[in-house]
């Protein structure tokens, strides 16, 4: 097996919608915001070279809406997702595989595509798309807050063309055969997110996706005003956080535009990391 982050561009989200209830003055010492109190994100996928899979987890903002809906979202940076395939080697067409944790426009933006008459297509033409069923049912009747992040011109082309697959196991863990990987099922931040678990030159890493958007999040209380069921993400990063320091797990973080992957310690405060890691020290 081989990883590689993928960089698909980086964006800027409003800072208190980042931290909730947290006040600035605390999550500004780790996350600082522009004038205009947004804070930098990362929207860093995950590539995994396993026998005849090449499986990436979830693909950016993508480029397909409008210059007034990402004037809001301020994309930076030269990274895309299909330059940086192409900077290890591969391309669209080589992916078998899309993971995708959540069907948020950040995570699934760029898993479809214009194609040469306008029309929105699959971006990767030989793939699965693997989503949870419970949360596709979630995303495409869409609860009044979550509304604005799940686009139907990001879902109804992987529903139309016939590559779209379903992850249906509900159990906490999930071992699917179909998949290299365990899947963690959280619903906090939104109904049934899954957290891939990969074991890697004897490391278990979890990409963490929006459990964790960013270290600055490590903290139990620190939970997005996004989330949907805060109380559930507070005992969810309880458990997981302490399972993880326990088992020297490493997170691979999705956000964190400075932190590709950490390791954790056990502190008089909690849970934080230890150290920052890239996926070629290992």
């Amino acid at each position: 097996m081989q990883l590689y982050p993928i960089e698909t561009g980086n964006f800027k989200l409003d800072g208190g919608a980042m931290f909730g209830v947290v006040p600035k003055v605390l999550w500004e010492r780790t996350n600082p915001a522009d004038q205009n109190n947004r804070i930098a994100l990362a929207a860093r996928s995950l590539l995994i070279e396993h026998e005849s899979q090449l499986i990436i987890i979830d693909a950016g903002l993508g480029n397909k809406q409008s210059e007034k809906f990402f004037s809001h979202y301020s994309p930076f940076g030269t990274d895309t997702l299909t330059s940086s395939l192409r900077n290890i080697g591969f391309g669209p067409d080589d992916i078998t595989d899309v993971l995708l944790t959540h069907l948020h426009f950040d995570h699934v933006g760029g898993a479809t595509k214009f194609d040469h008459n306008g029309s929105t297509v699959p971006a990767f033409k030989n793939a699965n798309y693997w989503v949870h069923e419970k949360h596709w049912e979630w995303a495409i009747d869409p609860n009044p807050r979550e509304k604005p992040s799940f686009l139907p011109e990001n879902l109804n082309p992987l529903n139309s063309s016939g590559q779209l697959k379903f992850v249906t196991a509900t159990d906490p863990i999930i071992n699917d055969p179909r998949l290299p990987f365990q899947i963690i099922l959280v619903d906090g931040h939104t109904e049934k997110q899954m957290l891939p678990k990969i074991r890697f030159k004897g490391n278990n890493i979890v990409f963490v996706a929006d459990l964790i958007p960013t270290v600055g999040h490590l903290p139990i209380p620190y939970v997005t005003g996004y989330d949907v069921r805060p109380l559930v993400t507070l005992s969810e990063k309880k458990r997981l956080l302490n399972s993880f320091v326990s088992q020297n797990t490493l997170l691979f973080m999705e956000h964190d535009i400075n932190h590709q992957l950490i390791s954790l310690k056990e502190t008089e405060k909690g849970v934080r990391v230890n150290h920052s890691i890239k996926i070629e020290e290992l």
